[in-house]
């Protein structure tokens, strides 16, 4: 090597040193993206993205999204990587709406560890989030619609800390415990699996008594396996956790009431389910709808999607058909919120009349 050619390379490695790698964001054709932090209880800083319409004649109704339970980044970079980002994206290049993200502990750019971060600390972040929109000029904060997929669907409403909001979308989603979830689950995965019929009756009874010591009597999977050996081919996961979350997190999530969660809400309701959810049962959806109509007949309506999966996909692909269902249900939904504003107080509570959805229920 030639000394010039030597020199140029060593030039070349000093400047790239301490040179931050070029972060690949998303682009819109009809969108901007703002970047911003806000804070859950530990301190952690929490990416959130901000998204508003190009060139917004005034103040711009808002898509609060709640995300799922996996580590996964809520940012789309590469595009429509799969079905909830296919959602996410075409939503705010189609709705005209703003949009607010937010990435949990440990995730993207956030810090923390998500495999150790457990829902407390998430569900703080996500409430930080929602009332980080009350410093953006352009959001409508009487004009807010949140939009739950899967874990996030069903607790929802705990993030908006009691503020009013115009309606909610639980997307493949739950309403019950998380134990009756769990059971269920294992039924169709050990059914999946091709296990006979007897050995999938065994393996439910063994897993009642295993989440029940797991999830209601706070021990570990590990402790538990130890003090049952019998199960152990049973157990799939971690020792210390399930689904790369800690134990801490679905004791947590078990904890919640969402019968009283949702039974307080007051707004529009759209629960959205596919046949081919091999994740979140029909029976978790449905409960998110029985229990509001409970209380407010008529308030929750049910868009069950024939062979469609937990990723809004069939046959492997996202279904089209679903953004504009969702779109149209929203522009019915604060249209209606906004004539209701008129009205007197007393009459205000369930004057909310959204024409039910083809497919609907």
């Amino acid at each position: 090597m030639s000394v010039v050619r030597f020199a140029l390379l060593i030039f070349v490695m000093l400047n790239a040193v301490g040179q931050p790698t070029p972060v690949k964001r998303e682009r819109f054709q009809n969108s901007e993206v703002l970047y911003d932090w806000v804070s859950n209880g530990r301190g952690e800083k929490l990416r959130i993205f901000v998204t508003r319409p190009k060139n917004p004649a005034g103040k711009v109704p808002v898509i609060f999204f709640v995300g799922w339970l996996s580590c996964d980044s809520m940012e789309y970079p590469d595009g429509e990587t799969d079905g909830f980002g296919a959602l996410i994206l075409r939503l705010i290049e189609q709705s005209g709406y703003a949009t607010v993200r937010m990435d949990k502990p440990g995730v993207g750019e956030s810090q923390g560890y998500c495999a150790q971060a457990d829902f407390n600390s998430e569900l703080q972040g996500w409430r930080a989030a929602f009332d980080s929109m009350s410093k953006y000029q352009f959001l409508d904060s009487n004009q807010v619609i949140v939009l739950g997929m899967s874990n996030g669907g069903g607790f929802s409403p705990l993030v908006t800390g009691g503020r009013p909001v115009r309606g909610y979308i639980a997307a493949s989603s739950w309403g019950r415990t998380w134990y009756e979830h769990m059971i269920e689950h294992e039924r169709r995965r050990l059914t999946g699996a091709g296990k006979s019929a007897a050995e999938v009756n065994d393996g439910v009874k063994a897993f009642t008594q295993f989440y029940n010591l797991y999830l209601n009597q706070g021990k570990m999977p590990g402790q538990v396996i130890a003090q049952h050996p019998e199960w152990r081919d049973l157990w799939y996961d971690a020792p210390d956790g399930q689904y790369g979350r800690p134990a801490a997190f679905y004791q947590q999530l078990q904890s919640l009431n969402l019968g009283r969660v949702w039974q307080s809400v007051n707004a529009p309701v759209l629960v959205v389910y596919g046949t081919g959810d091999t994740v979140m049962s029909r029976a978790d959806s449905d409960a998110i709808a029985e229990t509001v109509n409970g209380v407010h007949p008529g308030a929750a309506r049910n868009y069950v999607v024939e062979r469609m999966n937990h990723l809004f996909e069939i046959n492997k692909k996202f279904d089209d058909a679903l953004v504009p269902k969702l779109l149209t249900w929203m522009k019915e939904t604060l249209a209606a919120s906004l004539r209701n504003s008129f009205a007197q107080p007393e009459d205000r509570q369930f004057r909310i009349i959204v024409q039910p959805l083809q497919g609907a229920t």
